[in-house]
């Protein structure tokens, strides 16, 4: 490799590596904000039948607010639980509501028919909850109370070995 082209090679390395460094001190001085309090509404189509659904309007019942996309593997992995989950606890008032983002429709329906889906789910195909929740990738769960006050969040994916964790969320979610 000539001196040249290696000095070339060398000076790109270091500006990506410099490019990334503040990248990393930008995000550093400017996380997601994730909300608290009150968790912010929406009113979303459902991506199976027809009408919307309005996060209001489950006031009353503890939600467990997924967010996922039909292009994510985590997303499909944790589908099942979710499935699990509703089937479970929604005869306790607790609502499993998956929030298909910054995705295709049809993909959506796909991912929802693929994977036996049951629970509500509704379709942000631009992503307008993504910046209002600061998530930061997919999936991303949240946990609502019965006032509608965000009690827990779980950034990144689910799996059976955090359901203990999840089932405390809920009960949490149920008792506030």
């Amino acid at each position: 490799m000539s001196r040249r082209l290696r000095l070339g090679s060398q000076g790109l390395a270091l500006a990506l590596v410099a490019g990334l460094l503040a990248l990393l001190v930008w995000k550093v001085a400017h996380p997601n904000h994730v909300p608290k309090g009150t968790a912010p509404n929406f009113t979303l189509p459902r991506l199976s039948g027809s009408g919307e659904i309005e996060l209001a309007s489950l006031r009353g019942k503890a939600v467990v607010l997924n967010f996922a996309a039909s292009w994510c593997v985590p997303c499909k992995q944790e589908a099942p639980l979710f499935e699990g989950l509703w089937r479970r606890y929604r005869s306790r008032g607790v609502v499993v509501l998956g929030i298909d983002a910054k995705d295709f429709r049809g993909d959506g329906r796909s991912f929802v028919r693929r994977h036996r889906i049951t629970y509500p789910f509704v379709y942000d195909g631009p992503g307008r909850m993504y910046d209002r929740y600061g998530l930061t990738g997919f999936p991303e769960t949240f946990f609502v109370g019965r006032t509608g006050k965000l009690v827990a969040h779980i950034p990144g994916a689910v799996g059976r070995h955090d359901l203990p964790r999840v089932e405390g969320y809920i009960r949490r979610a149920l008792s506030s």
